[in-house]
C-alpha cells in the first residue's frame, strides 16, 4: 500500500536499504507522502476528461459535466447523452466516446470495478478495454484508487528521467530497461515511482525548471 502515511514510509525504508540511490534521496528530502485517489468510475472519468488539457480547463470542464450529469456523474446519463450534449460540457467527439466506453463496460457489468482481478497485470487488461485509458493511465489507478503496492508506472516520463540519474545512466532509459532493472526493487516499485516523483519534483523546484 502507498496510500498511508506508515505504509509508505516502511516501502521506502524497505527500498533504501536495497538500493543506495534512494537511500540518498530520502536523506536528502525525506520520504514523499501519500498520495491516494477515490476508486470508481469517477476517477477514471476524471482521467478522461483531463487528458491533453491543462489543470484549469480540467477543473473547468469537469465542473460542466457535472452540472449536466450529476455530482458525481451518472453513468447512465452519460451513456445516454448525444454529442450536442456532452459537446456542451467541453467535451470533443474523442472524449465523448471514451466516456461511452467507460460507461458502456461498467453498466454492463463487463468491468467490476469493486472487483479488479488481484494480479496485476490481468487487471490493467480489464481497465485498458476502456477506450482512451492506455497502460500508464490503468497503472496510476490501480496504485493511486487501490493502493496496489507494487504497480510500477515505467512509462512516465519523470519516472523515467529520474530513475535514470539516481540510478547513473547516462540517458534516458528505456521502459524495457526500467522495467528490468525496477526487478530488483519488488514488491515495493511502487513506493519506488513516488520517491522518483517525490526527487523529480525537488530538483525541477530547485532548478526553476524541467530537467533535461
Amino acid at each position: 500500500m502507498v496510500r498511508t502515511t506508515s505504509s509508505i514510509e516502511k516501502h521506502v525504508e524497505a527500498l533504501a536499504a536495497r538500493e543506495p540511490a534512494f537511500a540518498m534521496v530520502v536523506e536528502r528530502i525525506g520520504v514523499p507522502p501519500p498520495r491516494s485517489s477515490e476508486p470508481g468510475a469517477q476517477t477514471l472519468l476524471r482521467t478522461i476528461v483531463g487528458q491533453q488539457v491543462s489543470v484549469a480547463a480540467a477543473r473547468s470542464m469537469w465542473s460542466k459535466i457535472e452540472a449536466a450529469f450529476g455530482s458525481p456523474p451518472d453513468l447512465h446519463l452519460l451513456l445516454a447523452a448525444t454529442d450536442e450534449q456532452l459537446r456542451a460540457a467541453g467535451m470533443s467527439r474523442q472524449k465523448s466516446g471514451y466516456i461511452r466506453s467507460l460507461a458502456e463496460l461498467v453498466i454492463s457489468g463487463e468491468l467490476d470495478l469493486d472487483k479488479l482481478p488481484d494480479d496485476d497485470e490481468e487487471a490493467i487488461a480489464l481497465l485498458t478495454k476502456i477506450k482512451g485509458i492506455g497502460r500508464w493511465s490503468a497503472e496510476i489507478y490501480l496504485l493511486f484508487a487501490e493502493g496496489r503496492a507494487d504497480v510500477f508506472p515505467a512509462g512516465d516520463l519523470a519516472v523515467l528521467i529520474e530513475l535514470g540519474r539516481l540510478m547513473g545512466l547516462g540517458e534516458k532509459p528505456s521502459e524495457k530497461q526500467l522495467r528490468e532493472i525496477a526487478e530488483a526493487w519488488r514488491p515495493y516499485r511502487g513506493a519506488a515511482a513516488i520517491l522518483a516523483w517525490h526527487s523529480y519534483n525537488n530538483v525541477v523546484k530547485s532548478s526553476g525548471a524541467p530537467i533535461d
